[in-house]
């Protein structure tokens, strides 16, 4: 089965914050890879992966960068798929930096950018889903199953 969501990073350090985006992918049941793709040490990779993705049946490409964060809206740039950008957290600016360079696009080419870390990189896969299952009726059903889990896994009381 071909992937349809591509999940990129910029080195192999972010696959520490990407993985989250990969494991929910995976749980729930939705074709992905994984690919370390650098807008500033391998720009030539990126441009032949942004430009092959939807031939390859991708449909969502995440991104995930941190520091200079260029990923995520150089691969906006040279493709028509939907691109979401997790901001990887930073040494010297926590996140901040990595926020600020995603979420700041010129008008023409968006890039929907989500939390810093762990919780974007997840909250990115359930989006991804969340696009895809517009036309996945499976999808819609595990995805509706899979978020009444977390709402009845929520505890009543405190203690």
């Amino acid at each position: 089965m071909e992937p349809s969501v591509g999940i990129i990073m910029g080195s192999t350090s972010d696959w520490e914050t990407m993985h989250h985006a990969a494991d929910l992918l995976e749980e729930l049941g939705i074709s992905h890879e994984a690919k370390v793709v650098s807008a500033h040490r391998t720009p030539k990779r990126l441009y032949d992966y942004a430009d092959s993705a939807a031939g390859r049946g991708i449909k969502i490409i995440i991104a995930g960068a941190g520091g200079a964060a260029h990923l995520p809206g150089m691969a906006a740039a040279l493709t028509h798929l939907p691109v979401l950008g997790v901001p990887v957290e930073s040494k010297a600016l926590k996140g901040v930096d990595s926020l600020y360079s995603i979420v700041q696009m010129p008008a023409g080419i968006p890039v929907g950018t989500l939390a810093i870390g762990k919780a974007g990189a997840k909250n990115a896969a359930l989006l991804a889903a969340a696009i895809l299952a517009l036309s996945d009726a499976d999808l819609s059903v595990r995805l509706q199953a899979w978020r009444a889990a977390q709402t009845d896994g929520v505890a009543t009381d405190p203690a």
